[in-house]
């Protein structure tokens, strides 16, 4: 057998019904309707920081949510299950592409006004 974790979504029984969608929307209003990683405002997921099978207690905690997009999410699950791991060069990279793309559009703004 692999290296890999078996990997069964603890979470699905949690993400149904009216209490997800309400805990589901103030997790997206506190995080501005951005992912918390990259910035992105598309294909939105909230995401438990410590997933339900370790944490079953914090599986209703606001704190323990957050806001990713879809590519970011992915991520986290494949490092979570076992099948990646993040390239700390690269992460650094991505930081400082962030930073500054965040800077020259602030920047802009502040030229415009």
């Amino acid at each position: 057998m692999s290296d890999r974790k078996e990997y069964f979504r603890h979470s699905r029984r949690i993400t149904r019904g009216p209490r997800w969608k309400a805990l589901r929307m103030q997790a997206l209003e506190r995080d501005d309707w951005r992912c918390v990683q990259c910035g992105s405002r598309h294909r939105l997921e909230i995401d438990h920081i410590e997933p339900v099978r370790d944490r079953p207690e914090l599986a209703w905690s606001l704190s323990n949510l957050q806001t990713l997009c879809g590519r970011c999410h992915a991520r986290k699950t494949r490092i979570e299950i076992g099948l990646g791991r993040p390239d700390p060069a690269r992460e650094a990279w991505k930081k400082l592409v962030r930073q500054t793309g965040q800077t020259l559009i602030e920047h802009k703004g502040k030229a415009d006004a």
